[in-house]
Order: C-alpha cells, then structure tokens, then sequence
C-alpha cells in the first residue's frame, strides 16, 4: 500500500500541466445585437435647457462571465460612429464632422476592460480603455447583473447594464454647446449569449 502511495504523488509531481485539474474558464457570451437586445445611448444638455438624446444603432462585442466570479470577467465592444442617431438628420451629419466624433477620421470607438470590482452582490465597476476620436482613456463603468439564464429558443443569455460619464475634452471634442454641456452621460445595456 504504502509503494502504490508513493507512486501516485510522484505521477502527480510529476504530471504536466494539462493534466492537472483547473479552474473553470469563464464562458463566453456574444452581445446580442442581431436580435436588437442591446443599447449604447447618450444624452448631453443642451445650452442648459433641455436634454438631447441619441445612441450608437451599430456595435459588436462580446464578454467572458461565470456567475459568482465577477471579477474574473472582461469585456470587449466596439462602435461603428457613424451609426450615431440623434433623431435628427442634420444634426447627425454635423455630429459626425471634425466638430466633434469627426467620424472620416476616426470611424470606430473601442472599448477593452482591464479590471472589473465587484461592489455588492450583483454590482461592480468595469474599469478600461475607451478609445474614441484618436484617443485612449482610461474610464470606469458603473454596471450591475439584471439576470442570467436559460432563453424560448434553448440559449443561455446574461443582462447587464452599466452608465459613465464622459468629458468631451477628454476626447478631443472641444465645441461650446454652453457651461452645462462639456460631459456626456453614456448607458450600456447588454444582453449577451452563451456560445
């Protein structure tokens, strides 16, 4: 007994890698926007008086999550700009001159996360690099869990939904739309698919 003993834990120190047991991968879910389950939108004042919203109606991206590991999870989405919409078509075609997304130059956004902390049970911040405009910031993404689990069609989804604030300047955009208009508030809603 005490030989086959010794010649099991030598087998186990001697094992490769990929023979030891590991941790569980986190599964991978697309963003469903084929199904029109997903939003990025904005809203800015307006010279203080009001406020103007609009959304982003073409984007891709995917996200890795096992339910309990949050911190373990990362994202990844990118923005085609011109499919900016702000219900206005002049001031669509101006939004994306050089004034502001100058969409020619820079046609897509991206956003990659680098570190995800969990805040409650199902709330954490998504901290990342947002690349808009030329540019790379770092932000962090308020977001919550709203569900997860088995869809109609025999998929397996996850929700989330997460805001930020943006500065303009940050991005290069510098036009005066007033006092109260130099940020942005961003929303994400995201419902993705297991793969």
């Amino acid at each position: 007994m005490k030989k086959l003993t010794a010649a099991v834990l030598a087998a186990a120190i001697v094992a490769p890698a990929t023979m030891l047991p590991t941790q569980a991968q986190a599964a991978e879910y697309v963003i469903d926007t084929e199904g029109q389950h997903a939003f990025i939108e904005w809203r800015i004042q307006h010279l203080g008086f009001s406020w103007l919203y609009g959304r982003f109606n073409d984007f891709e991206g995917h996200f890795e999550y096992e339910d309990g590991q949050i911190e373990d999870a990362s994202v990844e989405v990118s923005i085609d700009m011109a499919s900016l919409d702000s219900n206005h078509a002049e001031r669509d075609k101006h939004l994306r001159e050089k004034d502001f997304f100058y969409v020619k130059e820079f046609p897509q956004a991206t956003f990659k996360s680098t570190e995800i902390r969990s805040t409650g049970e199902d709330s954490f911040v998504i901290i990342g690099d947002l690349t808009m405009r030329g540019v790379t910031k770092e932000i962090e993404i308020e977001a919550e869990k709203i569900g997860e689990g088995e869809d109609p069609w025999g998929g397996y989804r996850a929700g989330f939904h997460g805001t930020t604030t943006l500065t303009l300047k940050d991005f290069g955009i510098d036009y005066d739309l007033g006092p109260a208009a130099t940020e942005a508030e961003l929303s994400l809603s995201v419902e993705g698919v297991r793969q």
